[in-house]
């Protein structure tokens, strides 16, 4: 059973996302401000963490900031602030997704599920040996990386990427797969933040990051990871 955290300070709808949530089978945690919800992230190591960004004690980016310091769980902004700015501070902090209030609830399950994916399970990575190319090596089962014996540091989506090519080593990804895989529906023509990100990836990782030797773009469809 996957547990979720839900940060909100109206407890109204804390109420009523704990309801539903339970009822489509997760077990929930509530936190109605800050400290909470750190605490609970801390102790209690959620699967999921559903945030609103307008707390009491402190503002979410900061709440973001910390957990991403020490964990990478996936973490959905849930906020009545339209504004981009507010969206891009949460998004460029470590959040996964951004969910602008009033909102479905087929929706947020949608995108629970969504990060449910992502995330992954300890129980399917328990027995996975670390993957070793000779420049780095991916170790899926504690979702850490390394280059040369030191660690590097990945953001969430860009664990998200790797992770995704490192599972399907020669096969290609198709640039809508890892779209709809990591953003979610609705991203399949934003194929400008895959190249972003993946140059970002070769810049860690590749010993050569203009010549990479094993996270490979197929021009116009998608990325291949070679081992």
């Amino acid at each position: 059973m996957r547990t979720v955290l839900i940060v909100d300070d109206e407890p109204q709808l804390l109420r009523a996302l704990q309801v539903n949530m339970e009822a489509e089978g997760y077990r929930v945690l509530t936190a109605l401000d800050g400290m909470a919800a750190l605490g609970h992230a801390e102790g209690s190591h959620p699967d999921i963490i559903v945030l609103d960004l307008g707390l009491p004690d402190m503002n979410g980016v900061d709440v973001i900031t910390t957990i991403r310091r020490t964990s990478s769980t996936p973490i959905i902004v849930l906020s009545a602030r339209h504004g981009s700015v507010d969206k891009v501070r949460a998004l460029d902090a470590g959040a996964d997704d951004y969910v602008t209030k009033p909102f479905g609830l087929d929706e947020l399950l949608a995108r629970l599920r969504a990060a449910g994916r992502r995330g992954g399970t300890p129980e399917t990575a328990a027995d996975e040996a670390p993957v070793d190319v000779g420049d780095f090596e991916v170790d899926l089962a504690n979702r850490k990386v390394a280059r040369g014996g030191a660690a590097v540091r990945l953001t969430p989506r860009e664990w998200a990427i790797l992770e995704l090519l490192v599972r399907n080593p020669g096969r290609l990804i198709t640039q809508q797969q890892m779209l709809a895989r990591i953003w979610g529906p609705g991203y399949g023509n934003e194929t400008h933040y895959l190249r972003v990100y993946m140059g970002q990836l070769r810049r860690k990782l590749e010993a050569d990051p203009a010549r990479p030797r094993h996270l490979l773009t197929e021009a116009g469809m998608g990325y291949r990871f070679e081992p």
